[in-house]
Parts: structure tokens; C-alpha cells; sequence
């Protein structure tokens, strides 16, 4: 059953690819492009309609066989949830894509779905049995709701992003386009830590170190990447390794932090190897493939999501989290990183469909803060989630 979880997980992957290429065919092909505006589609855009609902059915299929094998949701570490985010991006894509024919936010949002499978590729696959905590109805309707909530906000994200690399003019450096670089920059760093995950990987690196963690006891921590930061007290105990430049203090995950880092680096390399081929900034590269797009549909679509996603995500992400946490730990808040960072999204969300239904933010502020609450979305997966040590850190 594990073979055939993955497997579907393999299939689903290149489905969501062929739906970026059917996508990307329908608004760069000329042959078979129509003159029929943009959202009522084209041949192109169908195919890629139907490769995203297969990719979506055959990842469910992932889901239900992995939960068979598992005996147990398929949510409780990074490599399950980040594919179940995945998942939940591409099944949100196509109710909206249902009911709006925007086939360049197919184009936008499938790449989205396959980088966040495959960065949920680089962490530990392997099924493994629940901490006590864990074992709880609790934790599949918490985790589950949350996911789909936040996925139907990425959502959001792509719509508010395809508003501004639409309407930005990157002629000018000012603060717009530098903060439209700076999301490019971060999702090219997503493509880096891929990258330079699977380099090493593929020379099976590791180097292990022993330290202090965050309760004073003696353990050790394994790397998969050579190390720029080291852990608490660190001692490298593989011979032929790199040793690390400084110490992380105890509160801080050394091994992710170091892998942030890494990520981070090889996405500046990457970012300005496309600026010296582009000889422009990449948002402006993009910029003419998107002249079709009515800024005011996309508007629309980006609100509309998250008017949908913004529910789900606090029934999941805070009332349900809180519910768990009462069985869990006897106690409905804790002040943990994580619950800090759901409270921030959810009050960042609540404050954007005040600003839009009160003080009319529409347009180019409403796309600003789609893009911002979606990068606080992940920052919480990424660096709170992996940095920070705390009651989530059982989740890695």
C-alpha cells in the first residue's frame, strides 16, 4: 500500500504538470489561442481544466492509500503536510477554475502545487507511528480543515500575484517593483532548497553532531547539508564533514535553520543567473505573457478566495487547534510559536476583508495583501515550523 500511495503521489505530480503545459499552450500558443477573451478560455485551457481535476482525483487517491498504510491521517510531519497543502491547492484551483475559466491562473497556480510537493519531498518520507498527542480525532479534523483552508487561500495569493506582475510597471525601481522581486526571489529560493536538497541527497551527505537541546539533555542531530550553523554546543562526530561557522542557541532547530540558509543562498544564485539571461527583472520578464488578463476578473477571483479560504482556515487553524490542544495539553492556548503565527494570519485576514468591505481596498492594495498573507501562511510552515523549537516541533 506504500508503493502505491507513492506512486499515485508520482502520477499526480506529472498531471499537474501537463495541466502547466495545456495552461501555458493556451495563452503562449498562437495556433490555437481564440479571440474570444481570456475568460471563456480555449481548447488549451480545457485539457488543462481536465489534467488538474485528474491530478486532483489521483491525489486523493495518494491520500486515502497512504491513510490505509499509515493507519492514520496522513498529516502528522512536513513531508504529509506540505503534500496535503499541495493537494488542497490543486482541488481549491479547480472549484475556482470551475467557475471562473482563468487560464492564467492555471498557469500560476499549477507550478505552485508541484513546488510544493516537491519541496515536501526533501523531508522524511517514511511512515511513523503517533506521539500520544497525536492520537486524537482531533488532529485530522484540526489539520485537515486547516490545510484546506490555507490552500484555498494560496489561491488568493495567485491571483493577487498575476494582478501585480499584470499592472506594475517595472520600467520604474521603486518600492513596488522591488517587493514584487522580492516574492519572486522567494519562490526561486523554494526551487533552491529543491535543488540543492536533491544534489546532496543524491550523494547520501549527512553529518552527524552531538549537542544540547532546548531541555539540557545530551543528543544528536543529523544533517543533510553541509553545515554553515551548528547546533547548541555542538560537536561534529562524522570525520571528513564540514564543520560550522557559528552555533545556533538551544531554542533554535540548527539542522532546518542551516537548510533555510542554504535555501536562501542557492536562491540568490539562481535568481541572478535569470536576471543576467532575462537582462530584466523576472516579474517584468513575465509581464508580457499577462497582457491579456482583465486585472478586474483576477480582482475578483483573489477576494472570492479568500472569502471562502478565510473561514475554513480559522475553524481549522485556531477554533479546532484550540479544542485539540484543551485534550491535548490540558490547556487551550499556550502562547507556542505556532499558535502565535495562526493568530497573526487570521487576524492579517480578518483585517484585509475589513479593508476591502469597509474602506474599499481594491485592486493593488487588495493584491499586496494577498501576497502577504500568503507569505506569512509560509512563513509559519517554513520558518517557525522548522527554526523555532516548540510544542510543533514533533511535526518535522
Amino acid at each position: 500500500m506504500g508503493a502505491i500511495s507513492g506512486n499515485l503521489l508520482f502520477i499526480a505530480f506529472f498531471l499537474y504538470l501537463a495541466a502547466t503545459i495545456a495552461f501555458t499552450v493556451s495563452i503562449t500558443g498562437k495556433k490555437w489561442r481564440n479571440k474570444q477573451g481570456e475568460m471563456k478560455g480555449n481548447r488549451w485551457g480545457f485539457f488543462g481544466f481536465i489534467f488538474a481535476i485528474l491530478g486532483s482525483l489521483v491525489s486523493i487517491g495518494y491520500f486515502i492509500t497512504r491513510w490505509i498504510h499509515a493507519g492514520h491521517a496522513p498529516v502528522s510531519n512536513m513531508f504529509e503536510y506540505m503534500t496535503f497543502l499541495g493537494i488542497s491547492i490543486g482541488i481549491a484551483f479547480v472549484i475556482i477554475y470551475a467557475i471562473y475559466r482563468s487560464n492564467y491562473l492555471g498557469l500560476f497556480t499549477m507550478p505552485i502545487v508541484m513546488l510544493i510537493i516537491a519541496y515536501a519531498s526533501m523531508f522524511p518520507g517514511e511512515v511513523a507511528p503517533l506521539i500520544p498527542a497525536l492520537q486524537s480525532n482531533w488532529l485530522k479534523i484540526h489539520v485537515i480543515t486547516t490545510a484546506l483552508g490555507q490552500g484555498i487561500l494560496a489561491i488568493g495569493f495567485a491571483a493577487g500575484l498575476v494582478y501585480l506582475i499584470r499592472t506594475i510597471d517595472f520600467t520604474k525601481r521603486n518600492k513596488q517593483t522591488i517587493a514584487l522581486e522580492l516574492v519572486m526571489y522567494s519562490l526561486i529560493s523554494l526551487v533552491g532548497f529543491i535543488l540543492i536538497g536533491t544534489i546532496f541527497n543524491a550523494m547520501n551527505y549527512q553529518a552527524t553532531f552531538a549537542y544540547v537541546n532546548e531541555n539540557g539533555l545530551d543528543s544528536e542531530m543529523v544533517y543533510n547539508l553541509p553545515a554553515l550553523v551548528g547546533p547548541n554546543e555542538g560537536q561534529l562526530l562524522t570525520e571528513d564533514r564540514m564543520s560550522p561557522f557559528f552555533n545556533a542557541p538551544a531554542i533554535i532547530v540548527a539542522n532546518d535553520l542551516n537548510t533555510v540558509i542554504w535555501s536562501l543562498l542557492s536562491g540568490v544564485i539562481i535568481y541572478w543567473l535569470l536576471r543576467l539571461i532575462l537582462r530584466k527583472r523576472i516579474g517584468g520578464a513575465i509581464q508580457p505573457i499577462l497582457k491579456g488578463v482583465s486585472p478586474q476578473a483576477v480582482d475578483e477571483v483573489s477576494y472570492r478566495a479568500i472569502a471562502i479560504g478565510f473561514p475554513i482556515f480559522t475553524l481549522g487553524g485556531l477554533i479546532f487547534a484550540m479544542i485539540w490542544a484543551q485534550i491535548a495539553w490540558t490547556r487551550f492556548w499556550g502562547w507556542d510559536p505556532k499558535e502565535v503565527w495562526a493568530l497573526i494570519t487570521f487576524l492579517f485576514y480578518a483585517a484585509y476583508l475589513h479593508l476591502r468591505l469597509s474602506k474599499g481596498w481594491h485592486g493593488e492594495k487588495s493584491a499586496w495583501l494577498c501576497v502577504i498573507g500568503f507569505a506569512i501562511i509560509m512563513f509559519n510552515l517554513v520558518f517557525v515550523n522548522l527554526v523555532i523549537a516548540g510544542l510543533h516541533s514533533y511535526a518535522l
